[in-house]
């Protein structure tokens, strides 16, 4: 397989993370960047070390001397720029959320289906020290049967305005007011990932935001949306019951997704802050376990029996490293020395995409995959504006059984990157 030939649409501040990455990725051996601001294309090509500029987006994909892309752009582009990308015949690397439409998450995946090109979302939920360990407590039989879920994205994004006025100019409240649930992947992928079932009917309701209400209401945003906050209640496909939480208008200090509770008929695991906790019945007893120090990111731990521990952590300080449960040693040794983020997941994401291309396997966030993590967000916000109103949620089916699928949790890659490597 050739090497990857990597495109960047999107210079913004969360592209900036992940330049570097794929730069420093074996399998990588070019990277080009644009951006609808050029000098902000500038500054990554010069800051990171850049092979070349695209004029635009169109330039960029009717080039071939890319094979890939990673879009990076605003939410609402992220569809229409990924089935371009895919009719162009080149791999995608998509931020989160797949898509804004039904219809356009549906084309992606027909599209990976008919190419044969990779798809990958760059969730980071899945990779996160909670999803990891109820994965392989589900996997192992530990929990049973799931009867019930919660997972939640609190984001409160009163603090992080800026973002969106960095690329909106004074249009920025237009996007800021887009629906919470048209972004629920955070907290969907977290569950689903553990079980692999998918939604089939969803109920929802919304917090009309009564502060930004120049941000939220009728004619105030490109959606007529008016929830800052909503959740959703989800019936499986497994016959469990999972609640989804969004809140963007929260007081809450940092961006902060994780699992509450995941239910099972043989054991339970709970999260409250930095507590976690594993719970486990048998025919005399329950069993406690405190797996904090597991999941926990590792510089955070170290600083546990300071008094101000609490009121440290939950600004935020200390969890941008990974914890013992994230199995590092299966990562390019050449990400070793680059900053990661996200509780430890950004190096995973890019190098799943890597061994996606390179393997032929399916990354874990694969279009099928990414699909299910995405629908149920979008029909749930139909149903709030509807005052809660039941609906179906569309499904678009299990990947081709004949592709592997990358697992998440594996500690070693199919390939090593030995024959990407320089020889000395």
């Amino acid at each position: 397989m050739e090497k990857i030939r990597i495109g960047f649409v999107g210079c913004g501040q969360f592209c900036r993370a992940f330049v570097p990455l794929f730069s420093a990725h074996p399998a990588v051996e070019y990277v080009a960047v644009c951006d609808k601001f050029r000098e902000r294309a500038e500054n990554f090509y010069e800051r990171f070390g850049c092979d070349e500029i695209f004029d635009s987006f169109d330039e960029m994909i009717a080039s071939d001397r890319i094979n890939a892309v990673a879009i990076f752009t605003q939410r609402d582009l992220h569809g229409t720029m990924a089935i371009a990308a895919l009719k162009a015949g080149k791999h995608v690397y998509s931020a989160v959320p797949m898509a804004l439409k039904v219809d356009e998450i549906l084309e992606i995946v027909r599209l990976v289906k008919e190419t044969g090109l990779t798809y990958s979302m760059g969730e980071t939920g899945i990779y996160r020290p909670a999803s990891i360990f109820c994965r392989k407590k589900y996997a192992a039989g530990e929990i049973g049967n799931l009867v019930y879920a919660e997972a939640q994205y609190n984001h409160d994004m009163s603090r992080l305005y800026h973002v969106f006025q960095y690329t909106e100019g004074d249009a920025w409240r237009k996007m800021a007011g887009l629906p919470p649930l048209f972004y629920p992947t955070h907290s969907t992928s977290m569950v689903l990932s553990a079980t692999k079932a998918h939604a089939l009917r969803v109920a929802a309701f919304g917090y009309e935001e009564k502060q930004d209400t120049d941000i939220f209401g009728e004619g105030k945003n490109y959606w007529d949306n008016p929830f800052s906050n909503t959740s959703m209640l989800l019936k499986m496909s497994d016959g469990s019951v999972v609640r989804i939480s969004e809140n963007r208008r929260i007081a809450w200090h940092t961006p902060e997704t994780y699992i509450t509770g995941f239910h099972g008929d043989k054991a339970s695991y709970e999260c409250s802050l930095m507590q976690h906790s594993f719970i486990k019945k048998d025919d005399k007893s329950v069993i406690y376990e405190d797996v904090s120090d597991l999941l926990n990111p590792i510089e955070l731990t170290k600083h546990k029996g300071e008094e101000n521990f609490l009121s440290e952590a939950v600004k935020g300080t200390w969890g941008g490293t990974e914890a013992p449960i994230q199995a590092v040693s299966r990562l390019p040794e050449e990400f070793a020395p680059l900053h990661t983020g996200h509780a430890g997941t950004h190096k995973f994401m890019v190098d799943d995409f890597c061994q996606a291309v390179v393997s032929g396997y399916l990354s874990p966030t694969n279009a099928w995959q990414a699909a299910r993590y995405n629908l149920p967000g979008l029909i749930g916000h139909e149903s709030a504006m509807r005052g809660g109103v039941c609906l179906a949620v569309p499904d678009a089916g299990d990947p081709p059984a004949h592709i592997p699928v990358l697992s998440e949790d594996r500690t070693e890659n199919p390939d090593n990157y030995s024959r990407f490597r320089k020889k000395e």
